[in-house]
C-alpha cells in the first residue's frame, strides 16, 4: 500500500486474480481507479472495503463520556472489510509473538523475494499467492526471518486457502471457528483476520501484549490490565467492542509504559 494525503493505493490478491486500486479521495465523494485480472470484483467491493455500509459509524454512541467527546473527534472512523481472507491471515500469523520490525521485515521479504509485481502503473507488488506460499520449505521463510513455527503455520494455512476464503461469506461464529481448527491459528490471529477481513465491529485481539493496558488506560485511568480486565471494561459495548479499541487506537492514547521492552531477533543472521 502506498499512502498520500488524498489518495491511497492498494495492490493485493482478489479471487478474481491480483488487482491494484488507486483510490482518491474528494470532497464529498470517493474517486477509483483499478488495473489487473481483479480489477472488476475489487471496484464491486470498494463500498465494503472503505466502511461504506458501515451503517453504525454515525449511528452509535458509546454509553462513555469520555469515549463520546472522543468519537466526535474522529468522526468518519468506519470499519471496512476486504473480504479475502488470506490476504488478511499471511500479515496476522507473522505478527504472532514477535516485533514490529521483525514481522514487517518478514512481510517485505516475501513480498520482495516471493511476490509477483502489481499490475497498474504504480510499482508495487503483491503477496506470493496460495501454492507458493504452501511449497516453499522452512529454510526458504527463515532466511527471510521467519522462524520455524510461523512458517510452517503459513504452509498449513495456505493448504486450506480455498475452504479459509469461504469463511468471508459464513456466519461470524463459523468463520472463526474454521480459522482457529488450524494449528498455529488461535483466538489472537483468528480476530486480527475478522477485524481485516469480516469488518467484525466487535471482535476484540485477547493475547495482545499492549491492548489491555491501552483499553484499561482509556477506560479506567489503570496503566495495567490483563485481558480479563479488557473485557471486563469492554462489555458495556458488546456488538461493538472492536470499535471502541479502533477509536482509542485512532486517538493515539496509549498506556505508560514501564521496564525493558522486547527486542527484535533477527533469526536469518543464525
Amino acid at each position: 500500500m502506498r499512502l498520500d494525503v488524498d489518495e491511497a493505493v492498494r495492490a493485493w490478491r482478489t479471487p478474481s486474480g491480483p488487482v491494484t486500486v488507486a483510490i482518491v479521495v474528494h470532497r464529498d465523494r470517493v474517486a477509483a481507479e483499478a488495473w489487473g485480472a481483479g480489477a472488476a470484483w475489487a471496484l464491486d467491493q470498494l463500498p465494503a472495503l472503505l466502511g461504506l455500509d458501515d451503517l453504525a459509524a454515525d449511528a452509535y454512541v458509546p454509553p462513555h463520556a469520555g469515549l463520546a467527546r472522543l468519537t466526535g473527534r474522529t468522526r468518519g472512523l468506519r470499519i471496512g472489510r476486504t473480504g479475502c481472507v488470506l490476504d488478511a491471515l499471511v500479515p496476522a500469523v507473522l505478527e504472532q509473538r514477535v516485533t514490529r520490525a521483525e514481522s514487517q521485515g518478514g512481510m517485505r521479504g516475501l513480498v520482495r523475494v516471493h511476490g509477483e509485481p502489481a499490475p497498474g502503473p504504480h510499482g508495487l507488488r503483491v503477496l506470493p499467492d496460495a501454492a507458493t506460499l504452501r511449497d516453499l520449505p522452512t529454510w526458504a521463510y527463515h532466511v527471510l526471518g521467519i522462524e520455524e513455527r510461523r512458517a510452517l503455520t503459513l504452509r498449513r494455512v495456505a493448504d486450506r486457502a480455498d475452504r479459509l476464503e469461504e469463511t468471508a461469506s459464513r456466519p461470524l461464529d463459523d468463520a472463526y471457528r474454521r480459522l482457529t481448527s488450524i494449528d498455529g491459528v488461535g483466538a489472537w490471529t483468528a480476530a486480527e483476520v475478522g477485524a481485516r477481513a469480516f469488518g467484525d465491529a466487535d471482535v476484540v485481539s485477547v493475547g495482545d501484549v499492549h491492548l489491555p493496558s491501552t483499553v484499561s488506560w482509556a477506560l479506567a485511568g489503570e496503566p495495567r490490565a490483563t485481558d480479563e480486565r479488557m473485557l471486563e471494561l469492554l462489555e458495556p459495548f458488546r456488538g461493538q467492542r472492536g470499535r471502541m479499541v479502533r477509536w482509542i487506537e485512532a486517538a493515539g492514547i496509549r498506556a505508560p509504559r514501564f521496564g525493558p521492552r522486547m527486542s527484535p531477533r533477527w533469526i536469518a543472521r543464525i
